[in-house]
């Protein structure tokens, strides 16, 4: 029994993984493979990143959808120059147009500090699984060098 959230299937109640009743087995939300098992075959590994970049890009598209409606109700700009001071403060280069009221200004401070967090979380989210298998296949190497 799963559920999708964005593109990722997350189990309702993980399976242990080695057959105990311990915290860790029966919390792990079963994204990732566990250190002890082997690495996850190519092809499924790239359907993760693809998941995974799927996921930031939605959540970009969600930021520029409300940045796009701030600008444009609060500080009454145009669709087309809404959309462009959105995806310049979200690219991290700074608004285009000078803003006309003090709504539209202090939606612009949020949304320029909101855009540097959503900056970050994306590209978590899409270098996840590089990182994982990394960090996986170095501590596969190290077990079996020190067997």
């Amino acid at each position: 029994m799963s559920f999708t959230v964005v593109f990722l299937s997350f189990p309702m109640i993980p399976k242990a993984r080695h057959g105990c009743n311990c915290f860790l087995c029966y919390n792990d939300p079963g994204v990732y493979e566990h250190k002890n098992e082997p690495l996850l075959p190519f092809r499924r590994f790239i359907r993760r990143q693809v998941n995974h970049i799927l996921a930031g890009l939605a959540i970009i598209g969600a930021s520029l959808g409300l940045g796009i409606a701030g600008y444009h109700f609060l500080d009454k700009l145009s669709w087309i120059d809404s959309l462009l001071n959105a995806s310049m403060i979200l690219g991290g280069m700074g608004p285009v147009d000078p803003l006309k009221t003090s709504a539209g200004k202090i939606f612009a401070s949020a949304y320029a500090l909101y855009s540097g967090i959503v900056f970050l979380v994306v590209v978590g989210i899409m270098a996840a699984p590089i990182v994982h298998r990394l960090l996986h296949r170095l501590h596969r190497a190290e077990t079996k060098s020190e067997a």
